[in-house]
Parts: structure tokens; C-alpha cells; sequence
């Protein structure tokens, strides 16, 4: 209990991770443009979980985009770490929801990638690579292919891979939304489990409300394009979770604000 308090004191204490203030995203076209996202201000502090909610089209996937330097908003500005950013970031790790694994290279040279385009020596990539795999649960998998890979697998692979470079961000779009309900509830506790031993910092993209309660700390809900914040939510329910977490009557209370706000 100390420990936790100690950490929730460390986190109100220093700088946010990522600082959005006032971002909006046109996408130019032959009939003048499409909005995507329309004065977005928020701001994620260190070792916060953030899930995104809304409709489809709402700008959800845009503004990862944005949060991972791939996409320049077309006003406002992102800071992160208390710099404006201006592109990629090497501590920023992203998994989109296909795992989009090199069919070609084995579950460890999938994971060895970003440790190879940095140039990392081979002994201390491998030692890393090794550290994502028990991670993430794929011991026993290292020499396999993904086309020998079920769905929640190849996922395991895409968040490993993402994880091996230590990332100080984690953005994820959408990683669960293709697996089936059983391998979806699995994941998540995996999730859950990693995210309480590494601490990292994430901003995840969901259309689940219950996963996102599940998991986050903060729920951040969107309107129908453009996209605008109409809900910052806090989720007070108690830390660890499980499945059972879900049949909490806070729980449910939370669910119906947070459909609520999308309705």
C-alpha cells in the first residue's frame, strides 16, 4: 500500500508525458477536407493507463497516429516529455490492431527487429529479445513462423515487439479488436499483468467499454466526427483487477456514464 502511495505521490509530482493542447487534424481532399479531430486538449501524467472510446470514424486511430509522431496535427500541439512533438520517438512503442509481423522471420526475429535497426549489439539484442518472450508468454515459440501463429499469438509477438525496446510510451490501436471474445478476455489480463510489473505509460484505442474499464485509469470518450472530448472519466475502481472486477457495481455505474456520453 506504501509503495502505491508513494508511486501515485511521484506521478502527481512530476512533469506529464504527453500534453495536448487545443489539436485539431483536416485531411485535405477534392472537396475541400475532412475533419478528423476538433480542438482536442488533454494530458497523460507518467505510468497512466488512458483508454480512448467512440464511434467509429471519431478520430480515435488519427490521433495515435498523432501521439506517435506519424501524423502533424493541423493546429494545436503535442509536447511530450515536455518537448513539442516534432516526429517518431525512439522510447515510443505502437501496436496496431494487425500484428503485421515479416512472414518471413521467425516470433524472435520479429521481436529482434527494432533492436536491429538501432544497431544493438547481437548478445545484448538477444538477451532482450528473450526478456520480451517470457514476458509475454511465447517461450517454446521463438522458432516458429506466424503463419503457425493463432490470432492472440501473433498479437503476443506485435506487443513483445513493441516492449523490447523499453519504451517509456505505449500506444496501442485497437490490438485486441480481431480475436475472438475468449482470447480478447485473456489478453487483456495479460495486459493488465504486464502493465503492473513494467509501469510504462499507455494510451489505448478501444471500442470495448468493459475492457477499457478493465484496464485504464482514464477513460477519454470522443464524439462522432469530428471528434471532440466530451468525456474525461476517472476509473476508481480498485488496483489489481480480474475479470471479476467486472461485476462490481461501480462497474456497471461507470458503463452507463461512459455510454451515456457516446449515446
Amino acid at each position: 500500500m506504501l509503495v502505491a502511495l508513494n508511486d501515485l505521490m511521484e506521478n502527481l509530482i512530476a512533469p506529464a508525458t504527453l500534453v495536448l493542447q487545443h489539436v485539431s487534424t483536416v485531411f485535405i481532399d477534392q472537396n475541400g477536407g475532412l475533419q478528423a479531430l476538433e480542438d482536442v486538449s488533454f494530458s497523460v501524467a507518467p505510468q497512466e493507463f488512458v483508454c480512448v472510446l467512440g464511434p467509429s470514424g471519431c478520430g480515435k486511430t488519427t490521433l495515435l497516429r498523432a501521439l506517435a509522431g506519424l501524423l502533424r496535427p493541423t493546429n494545436g500541439e503535442i509536447t511530450y516529455q515536455g518537448h513539442r512533438l516534432e516526429g517518431p520517438q525512439a522510447d515510443v512503442g505502437l501496436v496496431f490492431q494487425k500484428a503485421n509481423l515479416m512472414p518471413w522471420r521467425s516470433v524472435l526475429d520479429n521481436i529482434l527487429l527494432p533492436l536491429e535497426v538501432q544497431g544493438l549489439p547481437r548478445a545484448a539484442a538477444l538477451e532482450k529479445a528473450h526478456q520480451s518472450v517470457e514476458l509475454v508468454g511465447l517461450q517454446g515459440f521463438e522458432s516458429s513462423l506466424p503463419r503457425l501463429l493463432s490470432g492472440g499469438m501473433a498479437q503476443r509477438v506485435a506487443l513483445a515487439r513493441a516492449l523490447v525496446q523499453d519504451p517509456h510510451l505505449l500506444l496501442l490501436d485497437e490490438p485486441f479488436g480481431s480475436l475472438d471474445a475468449l482470447t480478447r478476455e485473456r489478453m487483456g489480463d495479460e495486459l493488465l499483468d504486464i502493465w503492473q510489473h513494467r509501469r510504462k505509460t499507455v494510451v489505448m484505442v478501444t471500442h470495448s467499454i468493459s475492457e477499457a474499464l478493465l484496464l485504464a485509469d482514464r477513460l477519454l470518450v470522443f464524439t462522432p466526427r469530428p471528434g471532440r472530448l466530451c468525456l474525461d472519466l476517472p476509473v476508481d475502481l480498485p488496483r489489481p483487477r480480474s475479470q471479476e472486477t467486472r461485476y462490481l457495481a461501480q462497474f456497471s455505474v461507470l458503463a452507463r456514464r461512459v455510454r451515456d456520453a457516446i449515446a
